[in-house]
């Protein structure tokens, strides 16, 4: 079964009406706000609990736990809510069109998630590429001080709310929470050491927490309706509804609104006019944004959109950017593709990332000709998991993850690119040059 239009929450994805706050009361935005404000910091953060809500920006961790980690008083320091827009993940395109089409459903969702972590602060920092959509997010914003809907009193709540938009400068590790809050107080966008945890030291040393803007914009929506509403969608502790963003090789890239745990065969050929060429032309799916590892036809036929389906095919939901992939595809150039993104976009800061995003880079250049020797793909993953897991942020992880997946499912054609190099070579080895000029 599809998601019914009236559980949609984002009722003006695609752009097809008015943004501005008139017409986004008229589809029920800030919509008795005051009133579920009245209930308390408590309820809201109970009622966020119980929907099951899990971070929609890639980690997936319960959003409601997050919020109650801020402390309960304030020991003299102000708490902040930082929205990270920074949506640079290659294959997500989702808060992109919330900012564009539907950002009082963010705007009034911060005002909510201040209430509940007791911040008279918001900032939300837009992806610096996002020129059009920062200027329509500015203009809601100030829509929202206008109609007494922010600031002092916001939405006559008796909460004091004030809320700032800052850009940043096209950097994709700024996405990362605490290099978001670098990059927010001016520094150099490098992430930071953990413990402690930004609900600890965050923002200007204080409580912060960071979130996505869809799980902050679906929110309100989850208040005025209730938790069990939103948890009736989707598995068990995968609940609720999920934009998804398809690309690629399928005859309708959309992005769309879907229950969670919906068949990733069922969402593309519902939604994106199935895979060019027929469902038999699949290769493979990236089904969570680029830095998720591949999973083979074979696991498309049957896997789950949501986060405990995708890790059990060691993969994950990541931000739902699913990026298919026909026959067509030269996937191992395709992920050397990849792999020289996050090598650029790394911050430096780590050892493992800064010299091993470089390496695994140049290797799958040479892999991408076939200029290896078949050694060298066992060489390539033990590196990859020499990588993973031993950096501050998970840039680097993500960043051999997608390596990792197409050696798990197709080391075959790796192989065969090799076999090939040499036939046209001569039986010779091949020609590796020495990694430092490679």
């Amino acid at each position: 079964m599809a998601l019914s239009d009236k559980d949609r929450i984002f009722t003006n994805l695609y752009g097809l009406h008015d943004w501005r706050l008139e017409a986004a009361r008229r589809r029920g935005h800030w919509d008795q706000t005051a009133e579920l404000i009245g209930k308390g910091r408590d309820w809201i953060i109970n009622e966020v609990k119980e929907s099951g809500l899990r971070g929609r920006g890639g980690a997936g961790f319960p959003t409601g736990m997050k919020w109650s980690f801020m402390p309960k008083k304030s020991d003299g320091r102000p708490h902040y809510l930082v929205v990270n827009a920074d949506e640079s993940e290659p294959g997500t395109c989702k808060d992109r069109d919330i900012l564009r089409h539907d950002p009082h459903t963010l705007v009034e969702g911060c005002l909510f998630a201040a209430v509940a972590m007791g911040a008279h602060a918001g900032y939300i920092y837009v992806r610096g590429e996002y020129y059009n959509e920062h200027l329509v997010l500015q203009a809601a914003i100030d829509e929202a001080y206008a109609a007494g809907l922010l600031g002092p009193n916001a939405c006559g709540s008796g909460w004091d709310f004030d809320l700032y938009v800052h850009r940043g400068a096209g950097a994709y590790i700024c996405g990362e929470e605490t290099a978001l809050i670098e990059s927010l107080e001016g520094k150099k966008g490098m992430p930071r050491l953990k413990p402690p945890f930004p609900a600890a030291v965050g923002l200007y040393g204080a409580p912060t927490t960071v979130n996505n803007v869809e799980t902050i914009a679906v929110v309100p929506t989850i208040l005025r309706r209730g938790a069990a509403w939103f948890a009736g969608f989707g598995r068990p502790k995968n609940s609720g509804t999920k934009i998804f963003c398809i690309q690629g090789h399928v005859e309708k890239p959309c992005n769309v609104e879907e229950e969670m745990s919906i068949p990733l065969r069922e969402l593309i050929e519902r939604h994106a006019g199935g895979v060019r060429g027929g469902w038999d032309n699949l290769l493979c799916v990236i089904p969570g944004g680029s830095s998720t590892p591949l999973i083979p036809k074979e696991a498309c036929d049957t896997v789950l959109m949501d986060f405990d389906a995708l890790r059990e095919h060691k993969t994950g939901l990541g931000t739902a950017g699913v990026i298919v992939m026909d026959k067509s595809t030269d996937l191992i150039k395709a992920i050397a593709r990849l792999s020289q993104f996050y090598k650029h976009e790394s911050c430096g800061q780590c050892t493992p990332c800064r010299e091993g995003m470089g390496w695994v880079k140049r290797v799958m250049d040479r892999m991408v000709d076939g200029r290896a020797e078949v050694t060298e793909i066992d060489v390539l993953e033990q590196v990859t998991r020499q990588i993973e897991g031993h950096t501050i942020c998970a840039l680097a992880d993500g960043g051999v993850w997608p390596v990792q997946g197409l050696i798990r499912h197709f080391r075959p054609m790796m192989e065969e690119r090799i076999a090939a190099y040499k036939a046209r070579k001569g039986a010779g080895p091949a020609p590796a040059l020495p990694l430092a000029a490679e």
